[in-house]
Order: structure tokens, then sequence, then C-alpha cells
């Protein structure tokens, strides 16, 4: 014990712990050396193997996505989504041939999208229009469309039975600017002629159909009297969709759809998108790429998805809307039934003059107060209570317990929202089932 502490044993020990550690790291260091130094491989076996000196870091960011790497998409049976915030240029030269518009290209997420010009197009063939513009959401295209195309002080016509936020956008927000607006009834054309002749008016929005009531208007009509006083014509298609009926063949400038509902439907994506002429679509892009209510490339995708079978799902939602519109009339707990297909319905005619089909919701009044008429809904089994429509399930909805709550009887008298009212949206599924499900319902009130 007393020899291998000794000053002598130690310092011997000392010295050979010394000599392996820099054999180790002699060792370590040639390692490296070979792999390319600390984290970077050698510079003589990447150019060996016709690669740049990149470090790691480097080689992970850009390594497979250049020209030598980057997949050929071309041939997806798929669109692809295009998940990016900007877009690359080869050379100075080729960004100016994009800013002068010799070369096609989207420079920022914010302007455009593969994926979103994919679907627009889509969109644009089905309307018969000029251009198209996607964004998030339904209100995002419609508000965006009024600041464009509306000047400060300038004047909007539109109709009474609509949206109700596009109405509160209308009657309380444009006001700030000085807009000012008149509000009608959808039939009432003496009082849009008396409207343009006293005011400067710039542009007619309405819904055809419209929410909740599903009216419809007369666009030929319409376009013959604003169209001399250089107001322009918009339609909110969302209730009958391209496939049912297109306003841009009648004379409209532009037609907007929250693609939200029957364009994407499935429920599982918000959208909008307005459909027109060039000029006027221009005008709401260049507004659309300040405000930047962009569409997200996923959910462009799932609308481009749904259009594919958009078709197929409207013929569904008109035959099966029709024909529990038709059973609806002829039940006695049911005071009244509004759908532009039942000759009944006050716009009937002119439903038959623009639509193929009649769309996929009907809207009924109970025989009953607002608690039978909710003890109704309760009792349905297949639909959904919730709000939107368009999609593959059945929805149902009470407008005054959904949209209306905070008004009070007064206000929602007003504006003509019954207590009683109830607004189905016919999904996909098989009739016969539908039927059944609002029959035992009926029972139980």
């Amino acid at each position: 014990r007393t020899s291998r502490s000794s000053p002598g044993r130690r310092a011997r020990m000392s010295a050979a712990m010394s000599a392996k550690a820099r054999t180790v790291v002699k060792l370590s260091a040639t390692t490296r050396k070979s792999r390319g130094g600390t984290g970077r491989r050698g510079a003589t076996t990447r150019a060996a193997n016709g690669e740049k000196p990149w470090g790691d870091s480097t080689q992970c960011v850009q390594n497979g996505e250049r020209k030598e790497g980057r997949p050929r998409v071309s041939d997806s049976l798929t669109t692809p989504i295009v998940c990016t915030s900007t877009y690359h240029f080869k050379d100075t030269e080729e960004l100016i041939a994009y800013q002068e518009g010799r070369y096609g290209s989207f420079e920022y997420g914010r302007y455009g999208n593969p994926t979103t010009k994919a679907c627009e197009e889509k969109i644009r063939q089905l309307e018969g229009g000029e251009d198209a513009l996607l964004s998030a959401s339904g209100m995002c295209t419609a508000t965006t469309m009024l600041l464009a195309l509306v000047p400060a002080g300038g004047h909007i016509v539109t109709t009474t039975d609509c949206y109700r936020r596009t109405r509160q956008f209308i009657q309380t927000f444009l006001p700030k600017m000085g807009i000012t607006s008149t509000v009608l009834d959808p039939s009432d054309y003496d009082g849009l002629e008396k409207a343009l002749k006293e005011n400067k008016c710039s542009l007619y929005f309405s819904e055809s159909p419209t929410n909740p009531y599903l009216r419809c208007v007369d666009i030929e009509r319409i376009v013959n009297l604003c169209k001399p006083t250089g107001c322009l014509v918009c339609i909110d298609g969302t209730f009958a969709t391209p496939c049912n009926s297109r306003a841009l063949d009648f004379g409209a400038d532009l037609v907007i759809h929250s693609a939200s509902k029957f364009m994407g439907g499935h429920n599982d994506v918000l959208a909008g998108v307005i459909v027109g002429k060039k000029e006027a679509v221009a005008a709401c892009r260049q507004f659309h790429n300040i405000l930047g209510g962009v569409i997200d490339p996923h959910a462009a995708y799932l609308v481009l998805r749904g259009l594919k079978t958009l078709s197929l799902r409207v013929e569904r939602h008109n035959d099966s809307a029709m024909r529990l519109a038709q059973y609806l009339e002829k039940h006695p707990k049911i005071d009244k039934v509004h759908y532009p297909g039942l000759p009944s319905h006050c716009d009937h005619e002119v439903a038959k003059k623009y639509m193929k089909g009649f769309g996929g919701v009907v809207s009924f009044e109970v025989k009953g107060d607002l608690w039978a008429t909710a003890k109704f809904i309760d009792s349905c089994e297949l639909p959904y209570i919730a709000p939107s429509l368009g999609g593959v399930e059945s929805l149902i909805e009470q407008p005054t317990v959904v949209s209306y709550w905070d008004q009070g009887p007064e206000k929602r008298a007003e504006i003509g929202i019954k207590d009683n009212l109830v607004r189905f949206s016919t999904g996909i599924e098989d009739y016969v089932d539908i039927e059944a499900d609002i029959a035992q319902a009926l029972e139980k009130i």
C-alpha cells in the first residue's frame, strides 16, 4: 500500500494516462477529419460525389429539394397540396419577368397558391365566369367584395331576407364609411327602380334563394334596371350552387358562394369564393391581397375534392328536399312550407325561370310556439342540431335559437323571424329515413 501511493508511483500512472488520452484524442481527430471535420463532410469526399461542401445544418435545409432533388408533381393524379408561404425565382431576370406578367408564379402566399388556383379555376368554369377568387370564408368573400366595390359615400341596394351577418355588416359597419343602403323585399322591383333614381348606387346585392325563406329574385329584371345606371349586380348563389343556377348567364356581374356549404359538401371546411367579370374580381383580389383573408391550401384542397362530387350530391339534395317539402305541405302539424320548388311558394315562377333544381334546404313553420317547435327538433334523431347547410349530413335548426336568440321577440318579429320556423338542410341519407324521422318527431308535439 505504501509503495502504490508513493509520489513516484503516482507520477508514473499520471504519465501513462496522459499518453493514452493523447492517443484517444489523436484517433478522434483522425476520425472527424475523415468524416469532414466537426459536423462537416470533407471537401474531397463531397467533391468526389459532385456535391457542395455543406455542413450538416445546411444539408438538412437544402438537400433533396433543389433542382436535382425536387420530385416532379405534375404526374400526380390528385392536385398536390402546396404548403408554402413564399415562392423563389432562379434569377433576377425571372423575377422581373414575373413582375411584368411574362412569367407565371405567385411571389408570396397571400397573393396565390397552386392548390388554391386549381380550385378557383374549377369554380370559375362551373359558373361560367371570367375569373374567380377563393378566400378564407363566405363572410370574408362578402365583406371583401363590399369593401372593394362600394366607395366611401356609396349606396347599396340589398334585400330583407338574408344571412344575418351580411345584414349586420351592411347596416352597422359600412355606415362608418358613409355608405348607405336601401333594404327591399326581394320582389320589390319598383322599390329598386326608385332607389336607383334617388341614389348613386354602386351595387345591388341579394341571395337567391335567400336565407331562411328561400326567396328568389328575377335576375334579368334586376340587371336591366341596374345596368343603365352603372350599378353592379352581385348574387349570392350559395343555396343554389352552379349545378342549379348560374346567375352570370343572366347578366349578373358577380356571384359569390359560401364554399363551406354545398361546394365543400362535408361540413369540414370554411371557404368563400367570388366569380364573375375579370375587372370586378380583380378589384376584389387587389383588396383581398391587402386584407389577407387567405384560404389555407389544405382547405382549398378540401373544397376542390368536394367539388368533384358536387353534381351527384346536389341531385340527391334536390330530390330529397322536394319530396320532403311535398310531404310537409300535406302534414296537419305544419302551418307553412317555404320551398321554391312548390307552386305555393311566392317566387315559384321566378325560381322555375332561373333554376334547374330547387336546392337542398327546406324551411317550414310548425303549428305551435317556440317551445313546441324546440320539442319537435329535439325529438329528431337523424339530423344534427347545427347551423350551416349543404353537407352530406342532414342538419336542422330553429333560426330563433341558433341565429337570433339575442334579438328578443320584438326585433325578431321586425325582421320576419318566426319562433316556429325550422330550417332543414337535407343530407344525402336515404330519403325514406329522413321522412320517417321527421314523422316520428312531429308525432311527439
